[in-house]
């Protein structure tokens, strides 16, 4: 359940999906997108204005023809250039974390917990 701040801040952002109780998610990591992009805005790595116009832009990159399906595609798109934008986070960073992430998930056995690292 999202504070009254963080929903008042999602009913900001252009086209997001929402209902009644906030922001609908349709996996399990646009939510984790989702609070990480919060998150790392209370913590000052960028503004709310910085962040909305960089989601802007990537929706209005994407079309308007483009399915509400992909919203947190370019959410993640969004928020990875803001990163490297911001020298917070640079793309081969997150290269080698996801060829770490991919490495430990094929190396672990169908059902347990993907440890990273081993």
């Amino acid at each position: 359940m999202l504070s009254k701040t963080e929903n008042n801040l999602a009913r900001k952002l252009p086209e997001i999906p929402i209902d009644d109780d906030g922001p609908v998610f349709a996996e399990p990591w646009q939510a984790q997108a989702f609070a990480m992009t919060l998150k790392l805005h209370e913590k000052g790595a960028f503004t709310w204005p910085e962040w909305a116009d960089a989601l802007g832009g990537e929706l209005k990159a994407a079309g308007e023809h483009d399915s509400v399906d992909n919203y947190y595609l370019h959410w993640l798109r969004a928020l990875e250039k803001l990163l490297d934008q911001k020298n917070i986070v640079q793309n081969d960073e997150r290269e080698d974390c996801k060829a770490a992430w991919d490495k430990a998930a094929r190396a672990t056995p169908h059902g347990n917990t993907i440890v990273l690292g081993t």
